[in-house]
């Protein structure tokens, strides 16, 4: 870790170097020195990291080498604040000013490069002179590789018998609500069992409706029945707002009783929450299900008597190789083969995992990146043993080989998950956003650093360091979660490096030297502890924060570079917020703020700025300064720039933002003009359209043609002006790395014109367009289109047909609020990818299209609030064909 933090420090100053040249000009001396000094320990550190657990001596150097960077960081970042913030007053003494802290700056930098003086003879001195230096061939970030498609391990071995036995017990025909348990240690594979259980096709028919909650250590019993709700029933957003918690239990309560229904609590730890939830899960004696898994099977008995607890086995012997070999060899595959001279070698790695199923598939993920060669696994065995000596906690231990054998790149990113809630569902946009907010991502030629940051997550997970929660439509990792061990590993590793510290409040055992402080849930807070020079990132999962919390941050923290506040009550951001000058993440995502200061301006160093879900309805016109923001998220309307600061700064716009890449905001002026056509980098673009004059809506239209990297655009009218014309768009002919594109309003024309549409739309989605012609007959001639969805008076006419041939690539079509849509037509031939078919409240059907019987691939079938007659003729109508789509459908009333 130690060597991670010398890394980024080093890029850091290399980059100031080139950008404050002037300014550090009469310090250059001692900072070459510096960096030259830090370059020589950096190539102690590698192996230094990984034995510091287990050699006191090792362990001191390598922490005085982490802190004395930390101080070189803390003096170089103070100096280049204490300039800015004297630039922002009186001009007349700023020269003499420059040269006091220049002085300064040289003064402490040569204490710093004394005191690496010290540690360098300390490593003799006391006989940690033995460690190796590293080779360099592992210094740099790696050239990105071309990695298989991650897929979901659903073919899990040794579970076979055991998915079979749960189901057994879901579907034993017992009229009472009887609750099923799994239970295990940690890593055993319990939610996989319960996944694959879940997910079977007879355990889904059988009952009327399921949910899929995880309860976790830290929880809210109302979040908890909300999540089920979600699965279960149709609420408004101001329904789940104002219901408090037992209205909303007593309403999940009364649509529960009259289903069937299967939900599976996953990883409970305590009785209370068995108890609070049993209180709104009915029991109306007509076969329903619970299906819980914990690590206590004492849960299991007390959640139902009558029901003994599947208990999961270690994998035997056998199963262990097996999972060792797919995992290595031929991931997912029956024929896995180890070559002769690794068998042996193979079998012992195999033997010190326990029978434990995570610890071999992280092991199994290491090995398969290493050489297949006696030499290699034999280091790795080596290791192995020397890991698991080292205490109880063996498991551990090979997590910790894991993490040791990863790139300095990579474990900054893998502790970092560990920051989040447990069991929490992460959004990697907002991951690799704080990745590259927090110095981790390094520069790979040309590559956007986001993109390397994604190839870092793409590796934590072929890795199997993390796993994956979510994937969008064209692949690519949404959201992923941290198995317990693995973020118990997180979680030990940063508070032994002062990485990060979590807790459940500010209080007085708060460290006030910590680098990163997450509070989760936490009800007391004490602002005196948060006046710490070191602190550089506050995120917070609590929604009780107080507001002289935040006022304490900028006045005390003046070094921050997260600030992280999403979901909190907090009414108000003071105007100092803009002194903090190094800031480069600030997300107010839904609070309840009403107004961002002028001063937001002065935040020469924001990347991220994301205020979704707030107050704020005007913007000022300083925002368009940030000249480093990459992600700008937001609704508002951008004020006009004052005459005065005209004057001062010049006219100001859109196009000062040219490192752009992610847009959310309200049309309006800013959008009319070239500026806007001058984000080449912008891969998303999400408009609220607007009334604007028509030759505004051309000059858009026109930026938007040159937005040629743009991956998503999304543009859509102000809630309830469903009547609104959208801009009319220019040809994306260019536009081939954009895959979604969904538009929200009245078209002027619809486009039935091939040339229109981008060359490699993947998903597309239209609500009130009030389309009259059919838009199949355009629709189904895109060669890439995957995901269709018609939505709220996109169409209005009455009949859609999918002609033979067409949409020979679309897996999901959703109709969805078309009031006069009569008829559905599929032809043979049509559709023939379909997986995934959803039709609901398009009142006026009264006929299942015939066409979809005979669809092959049809895997799920949704009907939503249609006609009796429809559901009465899915229901009721006999055929071998019928039988079949019933297999696959839900109705929902």
């Amino acid at each position: 870790m130690a060597e991670s933090i010398v890394t980024f420090f080093l890029e850091k100053l290399t980059d100031l170097l080139s950008q404050e040249a002037f300014l550090l000009s009469r310090v250059e001396e001692q900072v070459k020195l510096l960096s030259n000094e830090l370059e020589w320990m950096r190539l102690f550190l590698k192996d230094a990291d990984a034995k510091r657990r287990y050699d006191p001596r090792i362990k001191l150097w390598v922490s005085q080498i982490r802190d004395v960077t930390y101080d070189a960081e803390d003096v170089i970042d103070r100096f280049m604040f204490e300039m800015n913030h004297q630039q922002q007053g009186s001009l007349k003494c700023l020269k003499f000013l420059k040269l006091r802290f220049v002085h300064k700056l040289e003064s402490r930098i040569r204490e710093i490069n004394i005191k690496i003086e010290k540690i360098m003879a300390n490593k003799s001195r006391y006989g940690v002179e033995t460690l190796p230096a590293a080779s360099s061939s592992n210094e740099v970030v790696p050239q990105k590789e071309k990695r298989v498609p991650i897929v979901e391990e659903v073919n899990v071995v040794g579970i076979r018998e055991g998915a079979k036995s749960v189901k057994q017990m879901l579907l034993n025909g017992e009229r009472r609500r009887a609750v099923v348990s799994i239970v295990g240690m940690g890593g055993l594979g319990k939610t996989t069992l319960a996944k694959k259980v879940y997910n079977d096709n007879d355990v889904q028919q059988y009952f009327d409706c399921h949910a899929w909650i995880y309860v976790s250590q830290e929880y809210t019993i109302r979040e908890l029945l909300l999540g089920i709700a979600d699965y279960v029933m149709v609420l408004s957003q101001k329904q789940k707002s104002q219901m408090s918690e037992s209205e909303l239990g007593n309403r999940l309560r009364d649509y529960l009783t009259t289903k069937k229904y299967l939900i599976v609590m996953d990883d409970i730890w305590r009785n209370e929450a068995w108890d609070r939830l049993s209180l709104y899960v009915p029991d109306s004696m007509n076969g329903s299900r619970v299906l819980i898994t914990s690590r206590n099977k004492e849960i299991g008995f007390h959640a139902d008597p009558q029901t003994i607890p599947h208990e999961l086995p270690f994998l035997t012997e056998e199963e262990s190789w097996d999972l060792f070999l797919k995992k290595i060899f031929l991931a997912g595959s029956a024929n896995a083969v180890c070559p002769r001279e690794l068998e042996e070698l193979g079998k012992k790695i195999v033997a010190n995992c326990g029978g434990l199923p995570l610890a071999i598939v992280v092991l199994g993920g290491l090995l398969s990146r290493k050489e297949k060669t006696p030499l290699a696994w034999q280091k790795v065995l080596d290791s192995l043993t020397w890991h698991l000596n080292q205490g109880p906690d063996s498991c551990l231990g090979v997590l910790a080989l894991s993490y040791n054998d990863m790139p300095y790149y990579l474990k900054s990113c893998f502790l970092y998950c560990g920051l989040f809630p447990e069991d929490s569902e992460i959004r990697t946009d907002k991951l690799i956003r704080l990745w590259v907010a927090e110095g981790f991502i390094q520069r790979r030629g040309k590559e956007i650093v986001e993109d390397v940051a994604e190839d870092h997550l793409q590796e934590l997970v072929h890795r199997s360091m993390i796993q994956v929660a979510d994937k969008s439509f064209d692949g690519r990792v949404m959201s992923c979660r941290m198995h317990d061990l693995l973020r118990d590993l997180a979680i030990s590793e940063a508070k032994d490096t002062k990485f990060f510290e979590g807790y459940e409040s500010i209080d007085s055992t708060s460290p006030v030297s910590v680098r990163r402080l997450t509070i989760h849930q936490g009800k007391k807070t004490n602002s005196e502890h948060l006046h710490s020079s070191r602190l550089r990132s506050f995120i917070c999962f609590s929604e009780c924060f107080q507001e002289n919390i935040l006022r304490s941050l900028y006045r005390g923290v003046k070094l921050l570079t997260v600030l992280d506040l999403e979901s909190m009550d907090i009414y108000t951001l003071p105007e100092g917020i803009g002194e903090l000058i190094h800031l480069k993440y600030l997300c107010l995502r839904r609070t309840r703020i009403e107004r961002l200061p002028s001063s937001i301006g002065h935040l020469i160093n924001l990347q991220t700025l994301d205020f979704r879900g707030t107050l704020i309805e005007i913007i000022p016109s300083t925002i368009w300064k940030l000249h480093h923001l990459r992600h700008l998220y937001g609704h508002g309307v951008v004020s006009r720039q004052s005459v005065i600061d005209k004057c001062m700064n010049g006219p100001l716009g859109v196009d000062h933002l040219t490192a752009l890449q992610s847009l959310s905001l309200r049309a309006g002026s800013w959008c009319s003009a070239e500026g806007l056509g001058k984000l080449t980098q912008l891969r998303e673009l999400k408009i609220r359209w607007t009334e604007i004059p028509q030759i505004m809506c051309k000059g858009f239209s026109e930026s938007v043609e040159k937005l040629t990297a743009l991956r998503s655009l999304y543009l859509y009218t102000t809630d309830g002006e469903e009547t609104l014309v959208m801009p009319q768009l220019m040809p994306f002919l260019h536009h081939t790395h954009l895959y979604h594109v969904r538009l929200g309003g009245k078209l002027e024309k619809f486009p039935n014109q091939i040339e229109f549409y981008p060359p490699n739309l993947i998903q597309l989605e239209l609500e009130y367009c009030n389309i009259e012609q059919d838009p199949m007959v355009t629709l189904e001639k895109l060669p890439n289109l995957r995901i269709l969805q018609l939505l709220y008076s996109s169409y209005v006419g009455k009949k859609m047909v999918c002609s033979s041939g067409g949409f020979q690539r679309l897996e999901t079509l959703k109709l969805k609020g078309l009031k006069e849509l009569r008829e559905l037509i599929v032809e043979e031939g049509a559709v023939p990818d379909l997986k995934v078919s959803i039709i609901a409240s398009c009142h006026k059907m009264e006929r299942l299209p015939r066409g979809l019987l005979q669809l092959e691939n049809l895997q799920y079938l949704e009907l939503f609030q249609l006609s009796h007659k429809l559901i009465e003729e899915v229901n009721q109508t006999e055929g071998e064909d019928w039988d079949k789509i019933r297999l696959i459908t839900s109705i929902l009333q």
